[in-house]
């Protein structure tokens, strides 16, 4: 049963984070659900809904600090929010045909990303430590644990994400607001779709779902799976440089552009 009446998920269009705002629905709950395609969006609040949810959804980028904080504490204002899951995430790398990463790319993922991690975070951290209670849970990835040569400005974001998460976890846990953050490694989804190459252990959205809820339920500082790859990239950092990095080779990956990235009509 989830322990979370009060929830705000951002990027809830699709993928992973219709998949646990799904996971995260069933009757006394409240969704504030938040992304950028307004018939995907449409459609994960009509699947909570279904599962019983109070659902309300919100067409706003987490890059627009200003929305996002107009938005979160709007909904706050109304009832407290219990659970603040920063999801919302893009992805970039080298391009098909071994084309690099172009500099537009990597500072979309780190505006998204990052910056869209703050913008969603900020305006209720210091209310929900005020109140000293509530969950804040960062998406990272298993790549900030290793990152993945062909995916540097993701792998950098996510890494970034990683440690803020530990640092606002030693702010805010004295305070009463426990702070997760979770590291996925590879999902099914559109994202993953785009990621063309080696995908070990890849798991579909539900499972992953299954396996956040979980951990969310019971507080855990830290989500990190599949365990299979958790336990090769713990293997991984202990490697001489060298040899790491001869086996990130094996991972080796072209990312294709996103429906509503600029540079795919280039």
């Amino acid at each position: 049963m989830n322990r979370h009446r009060r929830i705000v998920l951002t990027g809830a269009s699709g993928g992973l984070g219709r998949a646990l705002a799904q996971r995260l629905s069933g009757p006394g709950v409240t969704l504030l659900l938040t992304g950028r395609d307004p018939a995907r969006l449409q459609a994960t609040a009509d699947a909570c809904r279904a599962l019983g949810a109070d659902t309300r959804q919100a067409l706003v980028s987490v890059t627009d600090a200003a929305a996002m904080a107009a938005t979160l504490t709007a909904f706050d204002a109304e009832a407290p929010v219990e659970l603040l899951v920063a999801n919302a995430g893009v992805s970039a790398g080298t391009a098909p045909g071994g084309g690099p990463e172009t500099a537009e790319a990597a500072r979309r993922v780190w505006e998204t990303n990052l910056l869209g991690m703050f913008n969603t975070v900020a305006p209720l951290a210091e209310t929900m430590a005020a109140r000293r209670r509530g969950t804040i849970a960062l998406m990272s990835s298993m790549a900030a644990l290793r990152p993945l040569p062909d995916m540097p400005a993701y792998s950098a974001s996510k890494a970034a994400v990683r440690a803020y998460g530990v640092a606002l976890r030693g702010r805010l846990g004295p305070r009463g607001v426990r702070v997760c953050v979770i590291c996925p490694g590879f999902v099914t989804s559109p994202m993953s779709a785009r990621h063309l190459g080696f995908k070990p252990f890849e798991i579909s959205a539900e499972r992953a779902a299954r396996v956040m809820a979980r951990g969310l339920r019971r507080g855990a500082p830290f989500i990190t799976f599949p365990w299979p790859l958790a336990l090769l990239t713990w293997l991984d950092n202990r490697l001489p440089a060298r040899l790491s990095d001869r086996l990130a080779s094996a991972f080796r990956a072209e990312i294709a552009p996103a429906p509503d990235d600029p540079a795919r009509n280039a």
